[in-house]
């Protein structure tokens, strides 16, 4: 007997043994399929956005920022009363009950979204209730402190904190940084632990972005061109200002715009940076590129004579005349073509170049590609293959035939202003790491060199033209300063089925200031304007005038002083027509070197380089010492004043 209640006392002690090894190989040794089994049953994990970084101007003024707000989950597993909630919740949050039963209608999901980024008042609401089975969690939200400024570029973002347009979705990858997972404990019966119905997380940052634009200068772009819209009763319009020397973009707008803050309201159109993505007839301001190239492959000179045909040229079938009756013109040199924005004087001198010429004249200045800026949806515009007839080269020679975007238009401006090089345009000046500090800079990149040092400086001469007595852009001058530009009027093309549409057209003036050392080049476009003047020269000069003369002020450019000289009176010969013979126009060389008189006078080289000094006096025969070094500061003779018959001038650098 007592042997068998000995082997029964070591049986139970044996298995007691076994049960005391069991629990201390689970409780102290790692066991990966329990952790997950405890993990699962203890805890959920939530995938939340971080905090997204802000955007700034050039000055550090705040283009767009994230402010705390809050987002309400819910456990429909462990809410006993779905359809009170339901109507208790849509009270505050605006919400149909249906909806808010039909996120929670599923008993087996733990964790469903009811609403995203709700207001902090909202939030204390919801607190209240003291309805088991809903939370929240700290959440940001995108806000726009300028409200529609740059609405356009900025874009906006989603319900649910996706990028959607503009910068935002161009660097979402950096301004959002990396989404944070937020584990979220629970009790034994699987219901989550919080406190006071809120789940408080540390959340990370994305990049500073520091952007070219000057916020200053942007909102007097919008507010001035949102007045020219209204005076003009135009459809609406695009600006962009760029700086002359790196194309950096201080301002870029397209009227009619949004709010960003509330991007349901507006249309597609209305949220889509038209400068960028659109593209149009650029007209007359395309004659620039067309004389640019004509000069520096050496097929014209600033003072060859072409013969206008009185405002009456055939070619072939067709007819090519001026914009209007009156502007006919008879002989007049190559400067006077651009200053009285000659078509059939820019059409001869395109058929003198031939059409691979001109197209790749055009292509170098980025016209047919994309700029390559940092925003989205950029449009490249529309060339024609070759070969080109007569007829379409002439018309392509006055921007009709082929289409530009708004900045590729100012960024071909820049060509000529900053020297002859294309750069690429850019609208971030760096991003910022603001946990480590790195800041990243964006370089000047420039793409290639598309004209002369010299040639630059010719057509920065006769374009300055265009905005003196009886030039088209008289209206784009700005007191004080001397404006360089171009005006251009085009036909709309129609959105539906082909041909232009009637009585639709775009006045566009693109040029820079101050003409002789450019700090900003401005391209300015009125779209379909209806009352008060169609042309350019109506519409969109007076508002280049007007944003010019503020950003010089703003920049602190002091005014030129201005000398008023005499022009030499040029005795115009007797008109001669040109041959046609099958069809082809004939214009020989011995006709494109017709000289105008040589100036008698000092000619205004204040502030020019030495290379641009002698680019500008190459054709006038003038000999010049140099004394110092930079930029012209005064000459002897003075400028305006008589030159001796040596021609003979001393030029004093500083």
């Amino acid at each position: 007997m007592k042997a068998k209640i000995i082997t029964v006392f070591i049986f139970i002690c044996f298995l007691w043994s076994l049960l005391i090894f069991r629990a201390a190989y689970l409780q102290f040794l790692p066991h990966n399929k329990l952790n997950s089994l405890q993990a699962r049953q203890f805890q959920t994990v939530v995938t939340l956005p971080a905090r997204r970084g802000t955007v700034f101007d050039t000055n550090g003024k705040e283009l767009a920022m994230s402010s705390p707000s809050y987002s309400l989950y819910a456990d429909p597993k462990i809410i006993t009363d779905k359809k009170t909630m339901a109507e208790r919740l849509s009270k505050i949050i605006g919400q149909q009950p249906k909806d808010i039963l039909l996120k929670t209608k599923d008993s087996t999901k733990r964790f469903v979204w009811i609403d995203r980024l709700i207001e902090a008042s909202q939030a204390e609401e919801i607190r209240n209730l003291k309805i088991k089975g809903l939370g929240l969690v700290e959440d940001w939200k995108r806000v726009y402190p300028n409200d529609s400024l740059l609405g356009s570029t900025l874009g906006f973002l989603g319900k649910e904190g996706q990028a959607l347009e503009g910068l935002e979705l161009y660097h979402d990858k950096e301004l959002r940084g990396e989404k944070k997972k937020v584990i979220m404990r629970r009790d034994a019966r699987g219901r989550p632990l919080v406190q006071d119905g809120l789940l408080f997380t540390e959340t990370p940052q994305g990049k500073e972005m520091k952007l070219t634009i000057d916020s200053d200068l942007q909102y007097f772009v919008e507010s001035e061109m949102a007045q020219t819209i209204r005076d003009h009763d135009a459809a609406g319009g695009w600006v962009v200002v760029l700086d002359a020397k790196t194309s950096a973009i201080r301002a870029i707008a397209s009227l009619p715009t949004f709010d960003p803050n509330n991007p349901q309201t507006a249309s597609s159109f209305t949220r889509r940076n038209r400068a960028v993505t659109d593209t149009f007839e650029p007209g007359s301001t395309l004659k620039t590129f067309v004389i640019a190239d004509a000069v520096d492959n050496k097929v014209v000179k600033p003072n060859t004579k072409i013969f206008c045909e009185n405002g009456h040229f055939k070619i072939g079938k067709r007819i090519i005349r001026e914009a209007e009756a009156d502007h006919a013109q008879g002989t007049i040199t190559v400067s006077e073509v651009l200053k009285y924005s000659s078509n059939i004087g820019t059409s001869k001198i395109a058929l003198m170049m031939g059409d691979e010429k001109l197209k790749n004249g055009l292509l170098s200045f980025g016209f047919g590609e994309k700029c390559g800026v940092d925003l989205p949806g950029e449009a490249k515009g529309i060339t024609v293959k070759l070969p080109w007839s007569d007829h379409l080269l002439a018309n392509v020679s006055f921007g009709q035939g082929i289409t530009v975007t708004p900045l590729q238009l100012a960024n071909a401006y820049a060509v000529i202003a900053n020297g002859g090089v294309l750069n690429r345009p850019y609208i971030v000046e760096s991003v910022k790491d603001v946990e480590t500090d790195e800041v990243q800079t964006t370089e000047v990149h420039e793409i290639r060199r598309v004209i002369s040092e010299q040639t630059a400086a010719k057509m920065r001469m006769m374009l300055a033209g265009v905005t003196a007595d009886e030039g088209t852009g008289i209206a784009a001058r700005v007191p004080g300063y001397t404006v360089a530009g171009k005006t251009g009027t085009a036909q709309k093309i129609k959105t539906v089925g082909k041909g232009y549409m009637k009585g639709g057209y775009i006045g566009s003036f693109g040029g820079f200031i101050p003409a002789n050392d450019p700090k900003y080049v401005i391209f300015v476009g009125i779209d379909h304007p209806k009352k008060n003047g169609y042309y350019g020269s109506m519409s969109a000069a007076p508002l280049f005038s007007k944003i010019a003369s503020y950003a010089v002020r703003k920049s602190g450019i002091n005014p030129e002083v201005m000398v008023e000289t005499p022009m030499a009176k040029v005795v115009t010969p007797p008109a001669k027509k040109e041959e046609l013979q099958d069809k082809v126009i004939k214009i020989t060389q011995k006709d494109a070197e017709i000289e105008t008189p040589l100036t008698t006078v000092v000619p205004y080289l204040k502030t020019l380089t030495m290379r641009e000094v002698i680019g500008a006096v190459a054709s006038e025969k003038i000999q010049v010492k140099f004394i110092g070094t930079g930029k012209v500061e005064t000459t002897y003779p003075e400028q305006g004043q008589p030159l001796g018959e040596d021609r003979h001038i001393t030029v004093i650098l500083k």
